[in-house]
């Protein structure tokens, strides 16, 4: 049955299953899509632990400003310019967004020791729940892999805020490995690879291991170690309000048990208009190379690839061009500012500046012809680039949503345990009723 038939016939009966207008939303003073008319996301709660600001709040309403990140009040960009260690930049944030600051030396090697002993996974979870159950989707894996884990745990209902925490720093600290192993898992039954499994090195940072994991030689440089450290650190929170976090808090406002939260969250990170949005762009940019006849940077042929995207005449045909824009940043985002400049140094190492001048290329002209067509740009956000930072890494697409859920999770963890502190009651939002109230038909009757 057609799907305009099946509408009609099964909901085109009764009042009840009309359609709801738009102005219906203004006339209720109902928020849509928890959106205020300009924009601007409702505030559902309070937070100390980040802060993501891309406007002002003016007498005439919001102005337009550069984009800041603030993870516990500090700049992200300098934090990713003053990281102590290297390649343990991730470790400093994870620290910071847990407890609120800035650790010093000893602290920050005794939270690296604290991770460092929970890598290890059991050789019988490696066995029987990803080896021999390989998922198609690496997210729906990862969702199962952590309810899974509910099972190891000794005490795994209990929610109070120290548990959490605990459950919380295990669980940062062993899915990097569950998602490599996952995707080892994919691409040996699926695709019909080779499969290899290493054991994480305790010696090694987040970053550093998931890249000994990923490769057949467990081999990697410097530049790329801190180049996957800094998106792990760009993205390990993004305030109280995107829908990921925000959905491990109305979860775990319930009651229910941690690994619980976290499953929610990856299934909302693992949506195209969320996490997802950075495979759309690589997907995209294919499209874009196969247009302009490969890694050449010809603006004209550019331009015509950007307009034809815009046109609904490439890639998805839904005239968005992806990797450009966001619900909260106007002028910039920060974090694509930062991965920018880091990609061009992993670039030149890797011999792929002609890459990375193809896409600072298509990036400068995309703006141009946003701006022409809807008067204004739209801002280059961080899946832009960060897709283009994971091919070079050899990251296969079926882990760029996985990571992000790693990086992620921190946050997630943090939140959680601040509205637990602070708030406890469960989240219980109300919508407001529009159909008619119709008497009961007894079945002989209708």
């Amino acid at each position: 049955m057609a799907r305009e038939n099946y509408l009609a016939q099964f909901y085109g009966k009764s009042q009840n299953y009309t359609d709801i207008p738009n102005k219906w939303y203004k006339e209720y003073n109902v928020k849509k899509g928890l959106r205020n008319e300009d924009g601007t996301g409702v505030r559902v709660g309070l937070t100390r632990v980040a802060d993501v600001v891309g406007y002002e709040e003016t007498e005439d309403g919001i102005k337009a400003c550069p984009g800041k990140l603030f993870y516990r009040g500090i700049d992200v960009t300098e934090i990713v310019k003053g990281k102590y260690k290297k390649h343990f930049g991730y470790e400093e944030v994870c620290f910071l967004l847990l407890f609120g600051y800035l650790p010093k030396q000893e602290e920050l090697d005794k939270f690296c020791h604290t991770l460092r002993r929970c890598y290890k996974i059991p050789d019988d979870f490696v066995e029987m729940n990803l080896l021999r159950m390989p998922g198609k989707n690496l997210m729906n894996k990862l969702q199962d892999a952590v309810l899974t884990l509910y099972n190891y745990d000794d005490d795994p209902d209990n929610t109070d805020v120290y548990e959490t925490l605990i459950k919380g720093v295990n669980l940062v600290a062993k899915l990097p490995s569950v998602a490599c192993y996952a995707y080892q898992s994919k691409v040996h039954y699926y695709d019909r690879d080779s499969l290899f499994i290493h054991y994480t090195n305790p010696e090694y940072s987040i970053a550093e291991n998931f890249l000994s994991l990923l490769r057949k030689d467990q081999k990697f440089t410097e530049k790329e170690a801190d180049l996957l450290d800094t998106i792990l650190m760009l993205h390990a929170d993004h305030g109280g309000g995107n829908n990921s976090t925000f959905t491990n808090v109305v979860i775990s406002s319930t009651g229910t048990d941690f690994y619980s939260t976290v499953a929610g969250s990856i299934g909302s990170l693992k949506g195209p208009r969320h996490g997802g949005a950075n495979i759309k762009v690589a997907e995209m940019m294919d499209e874009v190379l196969r247009e302009t006849d490969g890694f050449n940077p010809d603006e004209r042929k550019l331009r015509a690839a950007a307009e034809k995207l815009m046109d609904k005449k490439l890639y998805d045909k839904t005239g968005l061009i992806y990797g450009f824009g966001h619900a909260v940043y106007t002028i910039s985002d920060p974090r694509a500012d930062v991965l920018r400049a880091c990609c061009e140094m992993v670039a030149k190492e890797k011999g792929m500046l002609r890459e990375f001048e193809y896409y600072k290329t298509f990036e400068k002209i995309a703006l141009e012809v946003m701006a022409e067509r809807k008067g204004k740009a739209l801002p280059t956000n961080v899946d832009f680039y960060s897709g283009f930072a994971y091919g070079m890494l050899g990251i296969p697409r079926d882990l760029y949503t996985p990571l992000f859920v790693c990086s992620r999770l921190v946050g997630w963890v943090a939140h959680n345990i601040e509205n637990k502190l602070y708030d406890g009651r469960i989240m219980r939002p109300a919508t407001k009723y529009v159909g008619e109230n119709v008497e009961y038909i007894p079945m002989e009757d209708r």
